[in-house]
């Protein structure tokens, strides 16, 4: 139970926020609490905010009641800026509005936007997003903004702070000023009376002070967010502007911005990537600084350990892995807006790089595939390092900067410093041309001897880095909670006092993000740790970084991958410790659809991961751990005569269809509704796009005679379900795609016993593994057999099928899904003759981990002349038969693709499984089926 002031705080809200969007429940305000840092607080209360309107009524009702607020956009922040034990305020889901403006030379944001959409949507125009942070696929482009995260080529010449234009401002009060809007800047002068003239004698008093105006320039010709930034003070004179600018890197403590006008920057068409190899640390460092009068956009230094923990991945050279302990890397880029340009870059910087000594010759590549993959490489070493720590201790990342006259002392002296306090697994990596590194330490919170030899160490440090080197303590990463005690020390009491007297002016009763920045406990960096227990080995890898959720298709609908670890790992706590049973039940129970039920299961979390952390896979081995004996034997028996069961749906879905012929349907539609009502939901949701029960091919070969053939396998789901009612065909996709085989001059091979063959993903997703090993070591056997051994590719006509194939059957067999046969086999053997009409299509789960997903797209345009694939859609939703069962889930995965298919009015949509064209076709409105059937309607065989 919330305390009686957050009661009344809910009930307030209530009045216009909805119910389903305001948490006070155990799980929620657990998962919600949780970021990417090694901090956990757990609100009193959650707020999904979607608008201005909202957020200001949740800032006035606060303020009202001086309780304190907290906001967060993705929560991938490492150093405890989004973590509240009162009121947290999302602001993700429902502010992702943009506008291009001036041709691409600026955009206007919400702050829920994902910076990596950003760049997207300004690559047409040329242009980028200034900020590019590590995480810009996960980050949002609030948390970049607010805590002026910058990254790898961006430095302090493009980050948020110089390419900011004018933003909207809603303060602690709910006062909402738009810097770009002159009424709104007259109307903020009137009711804050004094607020404006505050800036302006805080401008004048800091530059008449030379000394300390100086002081300032210094500390911000390096990358430095370690404090507020009252850098505008001096590089600015509109007191608007400065309100502007003061936002930049102030972690959500001194007001919220709803959105903002940003300059863009170039995006070079043309670019070249090298990893140098250098013998020690100090003379990488001494390189890049040389490197930093030429023709490089980006240095990014990894040392021996940073390279250990990614020496496996794809990519690595094998030769990383001889390479002795005081190796260190430095991975180059070069930009241009030609190739002619570029080869000089590269020219000038071996020419640089010949007064160094490096271990191997220096090669560049301009493949973008490659210089992708390099620079992958670099962004995936924290959760990599993560990844390798020891079970049940914790990822920690500093991020420190020093000037570059003092780079290779202060890098190498930071290193010492690391392992003299005995962390040998430390890894230093990051932006070297900015003089910018983060340090790695896996951490034992739990022992309060490990506890202070962190404490120790971090001394050590921030001695160093202050008091020898005069550089940041916090460089790109935000002061959060962690380096709040030391920000007079970086600063000395005049630009502490100054941000002090900025967080009252903005702040006065201290509600916005308490902790953060400004915190008078010397010893806040050493409490509320994250506990990240051990759970399974599945799981146990995760640092909790978010970067998963970009890919989690229940993400705002239920939990995320990252929320589903995080209360996994509370409930097992709980049950080590014996403690708190009130709180173990009611996450169990929320558990049930909120984490199980509400997954998809689709492992596109997965591909997101650094780790490769798959947690639909952890899903479905809980729901194989919850099932009875009696379900067991069930799905035994089902697996056992699936023939039965694939007839019995046919004949099922053939009267299901026969009644909606008969009574049409709205008729038949308010009787499903009412029996499903009736079950209590246990009836599966009827849809007008159910299909109509189909039937195995006969199994006898086709075009034996054929000199090339291919094994094809009509998997049950469409052994079982033909075309919906409304669908403009009337074969099923077994006999499409025979049609299709037949018109390319193929023979056709169907495997023996094929009636009673699955590849076993329906088991699986439910949780029984047995059977579903079972069934697909039944399907090998008989694919074997029918391919000579792996003589002839095999067809499946649906892609999840096929991925469940590949995953678990003999490498002799070459495995092929509809799209990538055609693609491979087909285009030399039909000719096409593209439709005149507009298509859409839909991209399956399984398509895109097989990375086979754009070639949808590709035999889709050679079919249609305009194809449309609306952005931002992920997993369908449907997830097998769970469309049936949770259709708002198959809603809430097509949300962003209905306005799309609306305004581009395509006829029709094709993807390459059965359940998911099911799901489009109801939640789009227009009929989408097998891909084979636009192959076959556009084409005709060339013998």
């Amino acid at each position: 139970m919330i305390d009686v002031e957050y009661q009344k705080y809910v009930k307030a809200i209530s009045t216009q926020i909805p119910e389903e969007r305001i948490f006070t429940d155990t799980l929620h305000r657990l998962a919600y609490g949780t970021d990417g840092g090694f901090y956990r607080l757990e609100p009193q209360v959650v707020v999904r905010v979607a608008n201005e309107k909202e957020m200001q009524l949740c800032l006035r009702e606060a303020s009202s009641r001086k309780l304190p607020v907290t906001f967060k956009a993705a929560g991938t922040s490492l150093s405890g800026q989004t973590i509240s034990d009162s009121i947290l305020l999302m602001a993700s889901d429902g502010w992702e509005d943009y506008e291009v403006l001036e041709e691409g030379q600026k955009i206007r944001l919400q702050p829920g936007i994902i910076g990596a959409k950003v760049n997207t949507i300004l690559a047409p125009y040329g242009r980028k997003f200034g900020p590019d942070p590590a995480s810009i696929n996960s980050a949002m482009v609030g948390g970049i903004i607010i805590n002026n995260a910058s990254g790898m080529n961006c430095g302090t010449h493009e980050n948020a702070y110089q390419t900011i234009e004018s933003a909207k401002i809603i303060f602690a009060d709910g006062t909402l000023l738009d810097t770009a809007d002159a009424d709104s800047r007259e109307s903020f002068r009137r009711t804050r009376p004094g607020f404006i003239e505050k800036i302006e004698e805080i401008r004048d008093r800091v530059r008449a002070d030379e000394a300390f105006a100086a002081r300032i320039r210094k500390k911000y010709s390096i990358k430095n967010t370690t404090g507020f930034s009252i850098n505008p003070f001096v590089d600015y004179d509109d007191p608007f502007q400065i309100i502007i600018n003061l936002m930049i890197g102030s972690e959500g403590a001194l007001a919220f911005i709803s959105e903002v006008v940003m300059r863009s920057v170039p995006n070079y068409p043309c670019k070249a990537s090298s990893m140098v190899y250098f013998p020690d640390i100090m003379t990488a460092c001494r390189a890049t600084v040389a490197l930093k009068e030429g023709p490089v956009d980006g240095a990014e230094l990894l040392d021996r350990l940073a390279l250990k923990s990614v020496e496996n991945e794809k990519g690595i050279p094998d030769f990383i892995k001889q390479f002795d302990e005081t190796t260190t890397a430095v991975l180059l880029e070069t930009m241009a807006l030609d190739d002619d340009t570029l080869a000089e870059n590269i020219a000038q910087i071996k020419n640089i790089l010949d007064d160094f000594t490096t271990l191997r010759p220096v090669e560049f590549t301009s493949d973008p595939a490659e210089n992708a993959q390099l620079w992958n490489i670099r962004k995936g070493v924290f959760p990599a390092v993560g990844g390798m720590r020891e079970i049940g201790t914790t990822c920690l990342i500093e991020d420190v900067a020093y000037h570059m006259d003092t780079l290779a002392e202060a890098t190498k002296e930071l290193q010492d410093i690391v392992a003299e306090y005995g962390y040998t697994d430390a890894v230093i990596y990051g932006h070297a041309l900015e003089g910018n590194f983060h340090f790695i330490l896996n951490q034992d919170f739990s022992d309060p001897k490990e506890v202070e030899r962190y404490e120790k160490m971090m001394h050590a440090v921030i001695e160093m880095t202050v008091d020898k080197y005069d550089g940041s303590l916090k460089a790109e990463h935000g002061t959060g909670r962690n380096m709040a005690p030391f920000v007079k020390k970086e600063w000395g009491e005049k630009g502490y006092e100054l941000m002090r007297e900025i967080k009252q002016l903005f702040d006065p009763d201290t509600i916005l993000n308490p902790g953060v920045i400004i915190n008078d406990d010397p010893e806040c960096y050493l409490k509320n740790f994250k506990p990240l227990p051990q759970c399974d080995p599945i799981i146990d890898k995760c640092i909790e970084c978010g970067f998963c959720e970009v890919n989690c298709m229940s993400n705002n609908f239920s939990l995320t991958a990252r929320q589903r670890i995080v209360i996994q790992r509370e409930i097992t706590r709980l049950k080590k410790s014996g403690k708190n049973p009130e709180r173990l039940a009611e996450l169990e129970k929320g558990f049930i659809f909120e984490g199980d039920e509400s997954c998809a299961g689709d492992g596109l979390c997965q591909t997101s991961c650094p780790v490769s952390i798959d947690t639909g896979k952890y899903i479905k081995q809980i729901r194989a751990a919850n099932r009875s004996k009696l379900s067991k034997k069930i799905g035994k028996f089902t697996g056992d005569h699936l023939d039965l069961v694939c007839s019995s749906a046919s004949l099922a879905l053939g009267v299901v269809g026969g009644m909606h012929s008969l009574l049409g349907t709205k008729n038949f539609g308010k009787i499903c509704d009412t029996a499903r009502s009736v079950s209590g939901n246990r009836i599966p949701q009827w849809t007008p796009a159910m299909p109509k029960g189909a039937s195995a091919p006969k199994a006898t070969p086709i075009n034996a005679h054929a000199e090339k053939k291919v094994v094809y396998f009509p998997a049950c789901i469409t052994r079982s379900m033909g075309p919906a009612k409304d669908d403009p065909v009337n074969d099923s996709v077994t006999e499409v795609t025979i049609r299709v085989l037949k018109k390319a001059g193929y023979g056709i091979i169907f495997p023996e016993g094929m009636k009673n063959l699955c590849c076993g993903t329906p088991w699986e997703s439910k949780g029984f593994i047995e059977t579903a090993d079972m069934k697909s070591s039944e399907l090998e056997k008989a694919l074997l057999i029918a391919s000579e051994q792996g003589k002839y590719p095999v067809l499946c006509d649906t892609s999840p099928c096929l991925y469940r194939m590949r995953k678990v059957m003999d490498s002799k067999l070459e495995l092929y899904e509809p799209i990538e046969f055609v693609h491979k086999f087909l285009l030399d053997k039909l000719d096409f003759t593209p439709k005149k009409e507009t298509v859409a299509i839909h991209q399956t789960c399984s398509t895109k981990k097989m990375g086979i997903a754009a070639l949808l797209k590709d035999v889709a345009s050679m079919c249609a002349e305009k194809v449309v694939l609306p952005p931002d859609v992920n997993c369908c939703g449907f997830a097998g038969d769970k469309g049936f069962h949770i259709p708002d889930l198959n809603a809430h995965g097509l949300r962003k693709a209905v306005p799309v298919i609306k305004q581009e009015g395509p006829v029709a949509g094709y993807s390459n499984s059965r359940t998911c064209e099911i799901g489009c076709t109801s939640e789009l409105g227009i009929p989408y089926m097998s891909i084979m059937y636009l192959v076959d309607e556009v084409t005709t065989g060339k013998n």
